[in-house]
């Protein structure tokens, strides 16, 4: 519960006091008088009362009880004097007299008297994860650091901007409720948007504190909270980092969201963006099963809507997974599929990032075009530079390109801003490849078994892992490493393998693949 007077908002839920955007510093005992004094405004309260519930009836001498009571007064710019708002009444007790107004959810926001707009009539929700980024509260003395949090907010809205897959409204709109006390439904409702990111901007000894908690405005549950430390010497490299930190949370958490939702929804009348949320932990599998059903429901979803641009992206990927893992029973027409997609989501938006990484993927893959996948992969991310997906597949199609060290580059950006991609052993795979293109075969070794130990049956890491033993010379390792990947794939031949490093086919020679 959030009480509001003149011009405080006393917060019993997260337990904090503010003053306007400026938090009170305030012992919890004295939080505790406060809470009792206001909650019971309406009587007066003895000392009796206090000591009971406040000082648990510990004996409390008449002198403490005024120390603590005056304390209190302080902190919300009363006095013994004045007794503007907590009023004592000789021989009888204490009152909170002040005028109050109640109010559900948390804000640091300046709040005043004047009475709370009406809310607006509510906006329909868009079909793909929908946000607001709402100006971060400054709890800092120094009324100069508003341009280091309104900084912040700026540079995570336009960082989340850049993916298309997510509507995000404009920072013009998100700004209208600066300094005011709104609840998160409201915002929801009046934004038209589903999520909404909050947060504050702590500064004190040359250093800052960023908080922020991202919100189902829809329901008010908390979906993700975390906070960030920094020296103040760098302002704007420290905007950069918490800003990488921030996005590479949320954006995987908004698709895991709606992926959850998806799921709990009933399976009849699916829309093409269901279907396509229910196809994307199909693809997550990495199985011939969860392929084969993830490209089931990416066509059902262009059938409705053939222009749909993520799920024909996706569906390349299986296609072409069912072509890297030879679980295709027809390559020649998995071939032909994943071509007649990548031209489609060409036609639909050339520019979208995770569009030019998809295809340029498949380029390099399948037809063995290094070069023009290169300049698409490279446009990705020059597009989105926040996009872990971007570089992750820049990575893997400059390993087909035979430039190690720029796909090594691509796979830490990518990794570092998705920690927790749930295909990261695909990236941990597909890492080892490019040590072994650099002859570094013992960290290419290590690569190959942390991607098998998120995914025991993957066939690049026991083909990376094979290659890699067999270079270093260590026989035994490596064929039993190669006769497990025949074991899960008999018909893995190198000549499957035309466009993969020239080391890592050599290495497959060594433990003894056929031909």
């Amino acid at each position: 519960m959030r009480y509001l007077f003149e011009e405080y908002a006393f917060d019993t839920d997260r337990r904090e006091l503010h003053r306007g955007t400026e938090a009170v510093s305030i012992a919890p005992q004295v939080f505790d008088l406060l809470d009792y004094l206001i909650r019971n405004r309406e009587r007066v309260v003895t000392k009796d009362d206090l000591v009971k519930v406040v000082w648990n009836e510990r004996i409390v001498s008449d002198a403490a009880l005024t120390t603590r009571m005056n304390v209190a007064r302080n902190a919300i710019g009363d006095s013994g004097e004045e007794q503007r708002l907590i009023k004592t009444l000789p021989r009888k007790g204490f009152r909170f007299v002040g005028k109050v107004r109640e109010g559900q959810g948390s804000s640091n926001a300046d709040v005043t008297d004047a009475p709370e707009e009406q809310p607006k009539q509510a906006l329909a929700l868009p079909d793909k994860p929908s946000i607001a980024i709402l100006p971060f509260a400054n709890l800092s003395s120094d009324p100069e650091q508003d341009y280091f949090a309104d900084g912040v907010v700026d540079d995570i809205t336009t960082a989340l901007s850049r993916f298309k897959s997510l509507f995000v409204i404009a920072r013009n709109s998100s700004f209208t409720y600066k300094g005011r006390a709104v609840e998160l439904k409201q915002v929801g409702r009046e934004l038209g948007v589903r999520y909404v990111l909050e947060g504050s901007v702590r500064k004190a000894a040359g250093r800052v504190r960023i908080t922020s908690q991202l919100i189902d405005a829809t329901s008010g549950a908390h979906l993700w909270a975390d906070r960030y430390d920094g020296d103040l010497s760098d302002v704007f490299a420290l905007q950069d980092e918490i800003t990488v930190n921030v996005i590479s949370t949320i954006q995987p958490k908004l698709l895991q969201a709606e992926i959850d939702l998806a799921a709990a929804r009933r399976p009849n009348n699916l829309s093409a963006y269901d279907l396509y949320l229910r196809a994307t932990p199909r693809y997550y599998s990495m199985t011939r099963e969860g392929i084969a059903e993830a490209i089931q429901l990416l066509a059902r979803a262009l059938d409705i809507d053939p222009r749909y641009c993520a799920a024909a992206s996706l569906s390349i990927f299986c296609h072409t997974l069912n072509l890297l893992h030879g679980w295709s029973t027809d390559p020649q027409s998995e071939m032909k599929d994943a071509t007649r997609l990548s031209q489609l989501v060409l036609s639909i938006d050339e520019n979208d990032p995770e569009t030019l990484a998809s295809v340029g993927w498949g380029k390099a893959y399948i037809s063995g075009e290094s070069g023009a996948a290169a300049e698409m992969v490279d446009r990705a991310v020059a597009l989105n530079p926040n996009s872990s997906f971007a570089w992750n597949y820049r990575g893997m199609t400059y390993v087909y390109a035979g430039q190690a060290e720029e796909a090594l580059r691509s796979f830490e950006n990518g990794m570092r801003l998705s920690p927790l991609d749930p295909m990261l052993f695909g990236i941990f795979a597909m890492t080892g490849f490019a040590l072994i293109g650099l002859g570094r075969f013992d960290e290419a070794v290590a690569a190959a078994k942390k991607a098998l130990h998120k995914h025991q049956t993957f066939i690049p890491a026991h083909s990376c892992l094979a290659s890699a033993l067999a270079h270093l010379g260590r026989d035994a390792e490596a064929k039993k490493a190669a006769a497990r990947l025949l074991e899960l794939r008999p018909r893995f031949r190198i000549s499957n393998s035309t466009h993969w490093p020239r080391l890592y086919i050599e290495g497959l020679r060594k433990a003894g693949i056929p031909e």
